[in-house]
C-alpha cells in the first residue's frame, strides 16, 4: 500500500474508532460480571465459600459497583448508572428463585438426570437460561449492549441462542439444548419444555418490523420436540399442546393440540430388492 493511501486509511480508521464504543474491555468485563453472579448464586460454579450473610451482602454490593462501572463505560450518566445498578441488584433474589424452579423442571423432565445438582453442574440448557434471566433484567431496564453480550456469551458456550428481550415464564425446561433459537419478541408461558434444534423465529427479517412482535407465543404446559420451527408474531401455540419433531408451523394451534410431521420410511434387506435408490447430493 502506497504511503499516501496508508495515511488516508489511518485517518479514516481513527475517525471510525472514535465514533464507536470501545467494546473489547467491556465485553471481557461483562463476561466476568456474569460469571461472578453465577458463582455467588450457585456454589457449583466456584470453590469460594461464604460463611455469613454479611459476606454475601458485601459481594452483592461489589457486583453493584462493577455493574455501575460497566454502565459508565457505556457513557451512561452517573446518576442513571447508579440507579440502574441498584435496580438490577434488587432483582437478583427473584431471579434466583426462578432459576431453582428451572433446575427442578429440568431434573423432573429428564429421566437421565440424577439430581438437581447434576443439572446445575452439567446441563448447558441451565447455564443458558441462567444467563438469559439475568440479561433479561438488564434488557427491561433498557441497558444497551450488555444484555446481548451476556446472551451471546451463553450462546457460544452452550449452543443455545436466547435473545434477552424474550419473555419466559416459570419452570422452563431445556433438554439437550444445542441449536435452540428463541427470538426477541417470543413470549413463553409457565412449565414449557423444548428440545434441541427448536426455532422460535420470525416470518420476516425486514428491518421495518424491528419494533413489532415478530416471534411466536407459547402458552403454558407446551412441549416442543426437536427441530420444530415455529414462526410469526401472530402464531400462538395453545396451552397443553405437544408439537412434534421436524414440524414447520406458521399459524396458531388450539389448546390441547398434538401437531406432528409424517414421512415415509422404507426398510428392506440389503441385496434382496432391485428397487433403485435415488440419491441427491
Amino acid at each position: 500500500m502506497e504511503k499516501n493511501k496508508l495515511g488516508a486509511f489511518a485517518s479514516e480508521l481513527l475517525k471510525i474508532r472514535k465514533s464507536h464504543i470501545r467494546i473489547s474491555p467491556i465485553k471481557k468485563e461483562t463476561h466476568n460480571f456474569i460469571n461472578d453472579i453465577l458463582q455467588l448464586l450457585f456454589p457449583h460454579f466456584t470453590e469460594h465459600v461464604y460463611y455469613s450473610p454479611a459476606e454475601i451482602e458485601s459481594k452483592l454490593q461489589l457486583l453493584r459497583r462493577n455493574l455501575k462501572n460497566l454502565l459508565l463505560a457505556l457513557n451512561i450518566a452517573e446518576p442513571k448508572a447508579d440507579e440502574t445498578a441498584s435496580s438490577f441488584i434488587s432483582k437478583i433474589p427473584e431471579v434466583n428463585k426462578k432459576l431453582w424452579l428451572d433446575a427442578e423442571a429440568m431434573f423432573k423432565g429428564d429421566p437421565a438426570a440424577q439430581s438437581i445438582d447434576e443439572v446445575i453442574f452439567a446441563y448447558p440448557g441451565f447455564t443458558a437460561i441462567a444467563v438469559y434471566r439475568l440479561a433479561h433484567e438488564l434488557f427491561v431496564l433498557k441497558v444497551p449492549i450488555l444484555p446481548r453480550i451476556m446472551t451471546e456469551y451463553a450462546h457460544q458456550n452452550t449452543g443455545v441462542d436466547i435473545h434477552p428481550g424474550a419473555v419466559i415464564g416459570k419452570s422452563f425446561c431445556i433438554d439437550h439444548g444445542t441449536g435452540i433459537v428463541i427470538g426477541e419478541t417470543t413470549l413463553i408461558g409457565d412449565n414449557v419444555k423444548i428440545y434441541q434444534g427448536v426455532t422460535l423465529g420470525a416470518l420476516s427479517v425486514d428491518k421495518k418490523l424491528a419494533k413489532k412482535k415478530r416471534h411466536p407465543t407459547i402458552e403454558n404446559n407446551v412441549v416442543i420436540y426437536s427441530q420444530a420451527v415455529i414462526l410469526g408474531g401472530d402464531t400462538v401455540i395453545g396451552r397443553d399442546s405437544v408439537i412434534g419433531g421436524n414440524t414447520w408451523i406458521t399459524q396458531s394451534v388450539l389448546p390441547n393440540s398434538v401437531v406432528y410431521h409424517t414421512s415415509e420410511v422404507k426398510v428392506r434387506q440389503n441385496g434382496h430388492n432391485n428397487e433403485p435408490l435415488d440419491f441427491v447430493i
